[in-house]
């Protein structure tokens, strides 16, 4: 009979422990802005209302397919953190009316930016999981920064029954 090491037990509360920090769902409306980076690391992106609430993104791109915005309050402390890449949300983005900046308000930074020249046009990835199959989200833009189409694609690229990239 094998005796069971510490090693898997350890890898274990690795993948645990790191689970945590990836959507954040430990940290509590009230937590202080410290202890959101010390949970999430570092936001790709910061965007800052008018009424003076922060947004901070945590794109989890390539290889996950979630946006979580973290909301704080003027005085620095955690209003919600949510998952923006929900139908809703994707609703709000509407052809010929919205503008670039309500996208990075409501979806977050893209995965990619794809630039269309001749089209005058650039388009902004966001993957998204919609089981049993993944897709991706583009929104495209003209130059005067606003939306002209949204639509989602089969994302061929990824095996969602493995959960990875294929080659």
């Amino acid at each position: 009979m094998r005796k069971i090491g510490s090693v898997p037990i350890f890898l274990a509360v690795l993948v645990v422990a790191g689970c945590a920090s990836y959507s954040g769902y430990t940290l509590q409306p009230g937590a202080s802005s410290a202890e959101v980076e010390a949970t999430m690391g570092k936001p790709a992106l910061v965007r800052e209302a008018a009424n003076g609430e922060k947004t901070w993104w945590y794109p989890r791109f390539p290889f996950g397919r979630e946006s979580y915005a973290a909301r704080l309050s003027p005085d620095g402390r955690l209003i919600a953190l949510e998952q923006r890449l929900t139908p809703q949300n994707i609703a709000r983005i509407v052809p010929n009316k919205s503008t670039s900046e309500e996208v990075l308000d409501v979806l977050g930074p893209p995965s990619d930016v794809y630039r269309y020249p001749r089209q005058q046009r650039e388009a902004w990835e966001y993957p998204l999981f919609k089981p049993p199959q993944s897709r991706s989200l583009y929104v495209q833009i003209s130059p005067d920064k606003v939306v002209r189409e949204v639509y989602e694609l089969e994302d061929r690229a990824f095996d969602p029954f493995l959960g990875i990239i294929r080659p």
